[in-house]
């Protein structure tokens, strides 16, 4: 099995109990506007559809649409960071418990939850799956792979700052506020 492989399994298999534990979630109070949540669907499919259009088996490969060739040490090493992304946004998912949501929606006893990996990036979850993207583009090293990444990188940024907007409207500003002004958006760093 080649890195490439295991690591388009890995996604198979992260997306699949994401999916599945969408279901267990506490009831909704306020969603964002259908159309909204339909463009985001829309970049989500783009950015997926181009992030694994291209894998190792299909013949723009053969045919040199590769721009690079990696040593193994360093697909191998671009699989952990991929593995450990998704261990960074399952932390998340499971600290958020039934207050999580895909698409700008406010649950049943929300609030704002700073503690855990969100205490390290406001939104953690979109920071696992952007390292995850990348990860696995640097992996394929196929000019479609990293346009998927850029593209879910770009809705995932965008899509948090409309959730920001959404939380500081629904949750109060100052709580919000308060938060964001000790805690980086994407980048698990100290501020």
């Amino acid at each position: 099995m080649t890195v490439s492989f295991i690591a388009t399994i890995a996604w198979w298999l992260f997306i699949a109990s994401w999916w599945a534990a969408s279901w267990w979630v506490a009831k909704a109070t306020t969603t964002a506007p259908r159309a909204k949540r339909l463009a985001y669907f829309a970049g989500f499919a783009i950015g997926f559809t181009a992030l694994f259009a291209a894998n190792h088996s299909d013949p723009w490969h053969r045919s040199g649409w590769l721009l690079w060739h990696n040593p193994a040490v360093i697909d191998w090493l671009l699989l952990a960071g991929q593995i450990a992304a998704f261990a960074f946004a399952w932390w998340a998912r499971v600290h958020l418990g039934k207050l999580w949501s895909g698409m700008l929606t406010l649950r049943e006893g929300h609030r704002v939850v700073d503690t855990g990996p969100y205490r390290l990036a406001r939104h953690p979850i979109y920071t696992g799956f952007i390292a995850a993207g990348w990860c696995y583009a640097l992996i394929e090293t196929h000019p479609i792979a990293l346009f998927g990444a850029a593209v879910l990188t770009i809705v995932m940024t965008v899509k948090a700052k409309e959730e920001e907007r959404f939380l500081r409207q629904e949750l109060g500003a100052a709580d919000y506020d308060a938060y964001a002004a000790r805690t980086r958006m994407l980048v698990p760093l100290p501020k």
